[in-house]
């Protein structure tokens, strides 16, 4: 018999903790930057729910002004992009953000954007921790990407010819795998004004 899990929705359409991944994928698929997460138990998962109680008014208002203190949370993975140009030759991988260790890299691709680079890396990493069972985070330092995630669409305006196949095709992937998969990792945003740059950073920026 399967164990009870416990998700804690702190931001999501009605924030509480919830014992099945169907009530909380219901407050939190499609919602603006839901935040969320399983426990193994209710005694974990109502400590967590507590300490960063989210209703409505000004308690929500308080809540995101808190953010500001947030920490790294290090037992995740990051990923970031490596570009010469945009459009241009882009490349992608992932580290471990505490020790950098690289967990998956793709090979640079001959014409893209930066975003959608972004979005390839982000989706990667999810296929990668859903391959081995993990509900680690992932950080991103690219809203833009983020939203696509979220959104199953790469919504870039990159032209679609013979040059650009390539990565268009790996986005279609990309898009279906979203389209025929759950996940309960969070993606979160790498705070590059707080941390320095994400753990994955190519060290290319001019």
């Amino acid at each position: 018999m399967a164990k009870t899990k416990y998700y804690v929705v702190w931001e999501g359409r009605k924030p509480g903790i919830y014992t099945s991944w169907a009530e909380c994928e219901a407050q939190v698929k499609g919602f603006p930057g839901a935040k969320f997460k399983s426990f193994a138990t209710e005694g974990e998962a109502k400590a967590a729910f507590s300490g960063k109680e989210i209703v409505t008014g000004k308690k929500q208002e308080r809540h995101a002004s808190n953010q500001e203190n947030e920490e790294v949370i290090w037992d995740s993975i990051s990923v970031d992009v490596g570009s010469r140009g945009n459009p241009g030759i882009v490349e992608y991988k992932g580290v471990d953000t505490k020790t950098g260790e690289v967990l998956f890299a793709h090979e640079e691709i001959p014409v893209g954007t930066n975003n959608m680079g972004e979005f390839l890396a982000i989706v990667h990493g999810l296929r990668y921790l859903q391959e081995r069972n993990s509900n680690k985070p992932i950080y991103s330092d690219s809203q833009t990407a983020m939203k696509w995630v979220q959104q199953k669409k790469a919504k870039s305006t990159l032209v679609q010819n013979e040059e650009t196949a390539y990565i268009w095709s790996l986005v279609k992937e990309a898009e279906q795998w979203l389209h025929e998969h759950t996940y309960e990792n969070q993606i979160l945003k790498w705070r590059t004004e707080k941390w320095g740059e994400i753990k994955a950073d190519y060290g290319r920026k001019s």
